[in-house]
């Protein structure tokens, strides 16, 4: 397999990029390699610069649910594109797109559309501060939230890979009020609520940033208990999660209404939107009604809500999820079995078309016993696996994602492959 290209650009890359990525995951350093760079996406594949195409089981990091460069997707942007890019102004689409969340997530009575999760989550918390009248927030232990300062403390996802415990520039003002529980503990977050002067928990209800994490009987039930309580608003970031484990999100499936929900991803259709809604009257607190404020340039950009509205569409279709389901059972068999007959050890979550393969025996059910996981082996498999044609999430603290587009032969290939290279992990 050639990467002479990928070798040369991110050289080129690391001169006027920092660490030559955009993202820090992306640079591959937790899994000991390089990346590739990628020239082309069609259906469940990728090309990179060099020629070599891959399965892909990252999909943008979530996004992409009906693979690369669906046709009607396409269609939705240029047919858009070709009345304008931004205006600055409303535009019909941003109402078609708040209504359209409000009928699937009724939970989300009033939307403002952004452009990131971070957006979403960071104004999420501001709206909830602002609401309360309260300073102090909880969050799990190896959720990540986006990159707010309020939000980077005990973070999982890339700040795990690296082994950043924090973030440098980020003030201690901006953390005290951020306390951390275990995920899966609802003991914990109750002792922290009974202290008082919580405006929320944020939660991602499937936790999907320290590797998927499912969330234990009666412990979603809990919070929502808890926070009705002690007055305090309860925020589910469903930017993974949203469209992707159900068409209402987790929050249908496991049959809990939050507060206030984020929403991103796959409502962008592989272009960058997000958004963040919940009940009127928290809401309507918002600038320009009321005395929280949040704004941006790019918020609501015409082409990313045509192309989310499309996806959404799509996804409504019968069978969908049924297919989905399907995919996921059986490739999570698949990289657990493979993984299990090299002598490793090896434990599965997964709801729906997400899923993680931890190397260790498990069970995984928070951010402390994920990192049991053996991260040296993670790395090797994940090398042997790219060598064999299968794009791997490069990181043991992410999960994988599965789209229509994944055919039975595509499943069949990386299972095969999973096996040569756990095969080959426990040699290294």
């Amino acid at each position: 397999m050639s990467i002479q290209r990928s070798q040369s650009i991110f050289e080129r890359a690391k001169a006027v990029i920092p660490g030559g990525v955009n993202s820090p995951v992306r640079a591959c350093r937790g899994v000991g390699t390089d990346p590739v760079f990628v020239q082309q996406g069609d259906g469940a594949t990728i090309t990179d610069v060099d020629g070599n195409r891959y399965v892909d089981l990252i999909g943008s990091w979530g996004p992409l649910i009906l693979g690369h460069s669906h046709p009607e997707i396409l269609d939705a942007i240029a047919e858009t594109m070709s009345q304008g890019t931004t205006f600055g102004a409303p535009t019909e689409v941003e109402v078609r797109f708040a209504e359209t969340l409000r009928s699937i997530y009724p939970a989300m009575e009033m939307v403002r559309a952004v452009s990131s999760g971070t957006e979403a989550t960071m104004s999420a918390l501001r709206l909830a501060r602002g609401f309360t009248g309260r300073a102090r927030i909880i969050k799990a232990d190896g959720g990540y939230h986006g990159h707010a300062d309020c939000l980077l403390v005990a973070a999982g996802s890339g700040a795990a890979t690296l082994g950043i415990p924090g973030s440098a520039g980020v003030p201690d003002g901006a953390a005290r009020d951020t306390i951390v529980v275990p995920y899966n503990d609802l003991a914990a977050t109750e002792a922290v609520l009974a202290a008082g002067d919580v405006a929320a928990v944020i939660i991602e209800p499937i936790a999907g940033n320290m590797g998927l994490v499912v969330p234990a009987p009666g412990y979603l039930e809990g919070l929502r208990a808890a926070c009705t309580r002690h007055g305090t608003l309860l925020i589910f970031d469903e930017v993974m999660t949203g469209f992707r484990v159900a068409y209402g999100g987790a929050q249908a499936r496991y049959g809990i209404t939050p507060d206030l929900t984020t929403i991103g991803k796959i409502v962008g259709g592989g272009l960058p939107a997000a958004a963040f809604g919940g009940r009127r009257d928290i809401m309507e607190k918002l600038a320009p009604l009321g005395p929280v404020y949040q704004a941006g340039t790019l918020s609501g950009n015409p082409l990313a809500l045509a192309a989310g509205l499309k996806a959404i569409e799509i996804l409504g279709r019968p069978g969908t999820y049924e297919r989905l389901e399907t995919l996921g059972a059986r490739l999570g068999d698949g990289l657990l079995a493979a993984v299990r007959a090299a002598g490793l050890p090896a434990c599965l979550n997964r709801v729906g078309s997400m899923l993680t393969v931890f190397f260790c025996a498990g069970p995984v059910t928070d951010y402390a016993t994920a990192k049991t996981s053996d991260t040296k082996r993670f790395g090797a498999f994940f090398r042997g696996m790219r060598e064999r044609g299968v794009f791997l999430p490069p990181s043991q603290y992410e999960a994988m994602f599965i789209s229509l587009a994944h055919t039975d032969e595509d499943l069949d290939l990386v299972i095969a492959a999973a096996k040569a290279s756990a095969l080959a992990a426990v040699a290294d």
